[in-house]
């Protein structure tokens, strides 16, 4: 069997950014910059306040105090949206808001608070603001400036920057289009619940729980639906995969009666490079190509289905999606209880990791570890990763975990 590095290499190592397309911007959240953005324009494009207050010449202020207040006179009133009309010379102000453009002889703006707020004549009483909260142009950007390089993936940040150089629309790599699937002659959808309740079949959580991963990770999810224990259906639903950048399934890779998975792949031409990893849940893994098309055969239970959609196929997504950051980062984790394996296999246990009051992160199981149990799936913010060779761990001692939610690093309340 190969150790998880070793599939994980397998299955990522060839793959690449898939194909560019252009989406407008909004549509641009949470992919790559497939080509970069130069700026067109110079911003701030003039030197503006960043205060209310008014605009003055510093050497005005030179002398200013509580005591001999410099007073001067207001030539005109300058609101953001609209552009000065005069020159500031000696003795003279310019009323101004944040974000107007800074008259012509000022270099300075006084903030309203040190002022007495005059409109025609105005009282300054500090000197703290000369040659201060002015903008200079080009602060931000000059035009002809990569602002956004290719490469980076794009969030709220640089959707603003994108939105205020202009850029409509923007290059990214094309999402990737999953073709998922179930097998079992016991699933059924929630269309036939009734069924589940009467006992006589099961929810393919899988499904759902596949679809729910697939976007999580920024691809396209492609239900195909639920094959059942027949080879003939199994390779028909296979073949409406065509078209699709990758292909999930779930169930039927491993050695039982009605595992048909590896007979219907090879059947259609597929290349098999492995269908065993050292690891618990979810040993049964496999990988190979269909047609050229990456195929990822997950286990059935749906614990080690989304453990192994974890490790393997999300790095996958976001290699094809530009990624050059494609795994979760473990982090040294300290246990709140002994943790014990029976197997020499890389563990990953659902686990709740929380901040501590002394700023640790401390791990906790979510209870029992059956890979059918998926509330305890629920229950985990984190993946405990516990080494074939570390079979007893106690309470205290430090291993590592991969935070799969934004939670484990957040607290009920602020502070600084």
């Amino acid at each position: 069997m190969l150790t998880v590095a070793e599939a994980v290499a397998l299955i990522v190592d060839p793959a690449g950014p898939l194909p560019v397309e252009r989406v407008p911007l909004l549509d641009a959240l949470g992919r790559v910059l497939a080509r970069p953005i130069v700026a067109p324009l110079t911003l701030p494009p003039w030197d503006n306040s960043a205060m209310d207050g008014y605009a003055v010449r510093s050497s005005d202020l030179d002398d200013a105090s509580d005591a001999r207040p410099a007073v001067l006179r207001v030539v005109e009133t300058v609101a953001a949206g609209h552009f000065p009309s005069m020159t500031v010379g000696p003795g003279e102000a310019t009323r101004i808001m944040t974000g107007a453009p800074l008259p012509a002889g000022t270099d300075a703006v006084v903030r309203v608070e040190d002022t007495d707020g005059g409109l025609l004549r105005v009282t300054v009483r500090s000197t703290r603001d000369s040659r201060r909260n002015v903008r200079p142009r080009g602060e931000d950007l000059h035009a002809g400036d990569t602002v956004v390089p290719a490469g980076t993936p794009i969030g709220a940040a640089q959707i603003g920057v994108l939105a205020s150089v202009g850029a409509a629309s923007v290059d990214v790599y094309r999402q990737p289009r999953v073709a998922f699937l179930g097998s079992g002659d016991e699933l059924v959808d929630l269309d036939r619940f009734h069924e589940a309740l009467a006992g006589r079949k099961i929810v393919s959580s899988n499904n759902y729980a596949l679809h729910a991963l697939i976007r999580s990770a920024g691809a396209v999810p492609i239900n195909l639906g639920i094959a059942p224990d027949d080879k003939d259906a199994l390779r028909a639903m296979l073949e409406r995969a065509a078209g699709s950048d990758v292909i999930v399934t779930t169930a039927g890779i491993s050695v039982g009666e009605h595992d048909y998975m590896r007979d219907v792949l090879a059947a259609l031409g597929a290349e098999l490079a492995f269908w065993k990893v050292r690891m618990r849940p979810g040993a049964p893994v496999g990988f190979g190509t269909l047609k050229g098309v990456p195929w990822i055969g997950l286990p059935g239970n749906p614990v080690s289905t989304m453990v192994t959609f974890e490790l393997f196929a999300r790095p996958l997504l976001r290699r094809m999606l530009g990624f050059t950051r494609l795994f979760r980062r473990p982090v040294p984790v300290v246990l709140e209880e002994a943790v014990d394996i029976a197997a020499p296999l890389t563990h990953f246990l659902r686990a709740v990791v929380q901040v501590r009051d002394d700023g640790v992160l401390a791990a906790r199981l979510t209870g029992p570890q059956g890979s059918g149990i998926l509330t305890s799936m629920s229950l985990a913010n984190a993946l405990l990763v516990v080494p074939g060779d570390r079979p007893h761990a106690r309470a205290g001692d430090v291993l590592h975990a991969l935070l799969l939610t934004d939670d484990a690093g957040t607290s009920a309340h602020f502070s600084l």
